[in-house]
């Protein structure tokens, strides 16, 4: 469940992380008079800026978006839509509404529109793409052969196991992340807002999914050493122009992000093209898992904002009616065979 009901915590305690560096670190400079849209490049460039000089990503921006990561097999190669077919696009997705008849998905979970949380309620950046994943394929490489190998190995393992215990559960049932978090990141279903915060030396990106919060360091620092592993792997920015790039190393086997292995390797690219949008790229490499790297682009709107509270945490009741149903159901199979 996550009502949107307050404001995150996590919030508070990635500002607190910034405490300590001067208060004018955080001010913003003061947005040009002019509609941004219309501004000359130079103009934004000089509109977006921190106090102390950095390209300003602060904000709260939505990932939200109506086009899939991969390209439908039947567009074939065809990149981008003309802008027509591209808006008819748009708003047939967003036209379409959770089936909320008895005992689907929407019965059981609950209606996304009573929460404002369908897609035709959230604000979706404008794009012609066919696909997240650019290039003339469209879609994430082939898996190597050693890599289906492996993660058919890891579901034949779990296979008849999948609710011995909270542990066999996906790490979003968990509420330990969600896949869309990143990175890199991608949208979600709902709740695809994200907070971005600069301070000295650091950059926090708030997820409204899960709430986590990812510190990215900007001071030149090196990765942790290759031993240590982490859910959201080990992130480290810089900036290049005005673009912060950031390289994340360190993933667990678990992460696991599309069948991907622990030595994925991944670079996103930030780039503040408007007032109300960043261009967001990512791209992937794991030669463990794919014979080529692919890489993908997300166009971020800007949104009033606040982030709230995604009330996902560890050991929450659904978990808890997910493995007793479990166990009803074994007990009746028993009751049944005798």
């Amino acid at each position: 469940m996550n009502p949107r009901s307050s404001i995150c915590p996590m919030l508070s305690a990635a500002a607190a992380v910034f405490a300590f560096a001067p208060a004018a670190a955080f001010a913003q400079a003061v947005p040009a008079a002019a509609k941004v849209a219309t501004a000359t490049s130079a103009q934004v460039k000089t509109a977006h800026r921190t106090a102390d000089g950095q390209p300003d990503l602060e904000g709260v921006w939505s990932t939200a978006s109506v086009t899939p990561l991969e390209r439908p097999p039947d567009l074939g190669a065809k990149e981008f839509f003309t802008k027509e077919e591209a808006e008819a696009y748009q708003k047939k997705m967003l036209a379409a509404h959770e089936v909320v008849a008895p005992g689907t998905y929407g019965d059981v979970h609950y209606n996304m529109a009573q929460f404002g949380l369908e897609k035709g309620q959230t604000k979706v950046a404008a794009t012609i793409r066919t696909s997240l994943i650019v290039g003339p394929t469209g879609r994430i490489p082939p898996m190597l052969p050693a890599a289906a190998q492996r993660n058919a190995a890891r579901a034949a393992a779990l296979k008849g196991h999948e609710f011995d215990g909270p542990e066999n559960r996906t790490l979003s049932e968990q509420c330990i992340m969600w896949g869309s978090e990143g990175p890199p990141m991608t949208p979600a279903a709902y709740n695809s807002n994200i907070q971005i915060m600069q301070g000295r030396g650091y950059v926090a990106i708030l997820q409204e999914v899960i709430h986590d919060v990812r510190l990215i360091p900007i001071d030149g620092s090196p990765h942790l050493p290759a031993n240590i592993r982490q859910w959201f792997g080990d992130s480290r920015g810089h900036w290049e122009g005005e673009t912060l790039v950031v390289d994340t190393t360190n993933f667990t086997d678990r992460s696991a992000f599309h069948g991907a292995s622990e030595n994925l390797h991944v670079v996103e690219r930030f780039t503040r093209q408007a007032d109300d949008r960043i261009l967001y790229q990512f791209t992937l490499d794991d030669p463990s898992t794919w014979a080529t790297s692919w890489s993908a682009e997300l166009p971020m709107s800007k949104i009033d904002g606040p982030i709230f509270e995604y009330a996902c945490h560890e050991g929450n009741y659904g978990m808890r009616n997910n493995l007793s149903g479990a166990r009803a159901e074994e007990k009746a199979a028993q009751a049944a065979g005798k």
